[in-house]
């Protein structure tokens, strides 16, 4: 099969249940970087109230993790400034000696993306939402493009989207945004006929920016979520060069169809090691994480020969 190509599960998945955390229900699509000789997560815990936060992990080998039973407290200087109750789905990249978090921080009005920073896991710095309702799926690019901060989010409704859109926008100083730039939707392709979102940070490589993303589509058994790749313009990253019709990870293993939301891949953290390898962390279900490897260049060669 395509996708056992590209990525080898890791043999003893998931890596993260709701045991990590005393009071959860799931831990699922969540945020994992290297931190000097250690790994940092961001992670989602859908806890037994139902109310979705935000705890920091710590581990050693990224595999093995203990997570902060109590949600992360963001500060700022501004009292308008909120972290909600419904805050979910992070994404961490780093920029420039920063670790910036984007996440999904819920208001009365609809999903809106959150957005703050650190510099050592131990303060967090939280910072205005960069756009307003409704909206999800955000993450930054690692690094100024044109001389502007890059963000790649999708627009939103007030529920579970029956559609959905990648679009790119561009800030001087990571509080006013524009330039919005769509970037791909949903294509006559099954598992991304529904909706599409950005997953991880985007990888810089030769060939471009390579984004690995979320693909939906809809059977009579619900919401069926796959991960697909592309490779956008380095210089103008709303312009696809290459995108797999063929998706690189489905929901084929029992902690990837059996749990809050069935037939759940979420790919939300990609890691890039000296040696070439891609470890590529996701949601399973909305309930588990779990974690694959290959190798980058050939999930470059990948994306160019299974390209729509």
């Amino acid at each position: 099969m395509a996708n056992e190509v590209v990525f080898k599960r890791y043999d003893k998945n998931p890596i993260i249940t709701p045991k990590n955390v005393p009071r959860a229900n799931s831990i699922h699509n969540s945020a994992i970087v290297r931190y000097k000789d250690e790994y940092r997560g961001i992670f989602r815990v859908d806890e037994i109230d139902m109310r979705y936060t935000l705890h920091l992990g710590r581990s050693k080998d990224g595999i093995n993790w203990y997570i902060e039973p109590e949600p992360i407290k963001m500060k700022s200087n501004d009292p308008e400034i909120f972290i909600s109750k419904q805050s979910y789905d992070p994404r961490i990249t780093l920029l420039e000696g920063k670790y910036y978090i984007v996440w999904c921080n819920s208001t009365q009005h609809g999903p809106a993306l959150g957005l703050a920073y650190t510099e050592d896991f131990e303060e967090f710095i939280q910072l205005e939402n960069p756009l307003p309702p409704c909206t999800r799926n955000g993450v930054l690019f690692p690094r100024k493009i044109n001389g502007k901060y890059a963000l790649l989010h999708r627009p939103s409704d007030r529920g579970h989207t029956p559609f959905g859109d990648i679009y790119y926008a561009e800030s001087p100083d990571l509080i006013h945004w524009g330039h919005h730039r769509f970037v791909m939707g949903p294509i006559d392709v099954v598992w991304q006929s529904l909706k599409v979102g950005a997953g991880p940070a985007p990888i810089e490589t030769k060939e471009g920016w390579l984004l690995i993303y979320h693909g939906c589509w809809q059977s009579c058994n619900g919401y069926l979520y796959y991960a697909g790749a592309a490779i956008l313009d380095l210089d103008k990253p709303w312009k696809v060069i290459y995108r797999t019709k063929d998706y690189i990870l489905a929901p084929t293993e029992w902690y990837e169809r059996v749990g809050d939301v069935p037939n759940v891949v979420f790919p939300s953290s990609a890691i890039v090691y000296e040696d070439g390898t891609i470890r590529l962390y996701y949601g399973c279900a909305d309930t588990y994480v779990s974690m694959a490897e290959g190798k980058l260049d050939e999930l470059i060669d990948f994306v160019k020969k299974h390209s729509v």
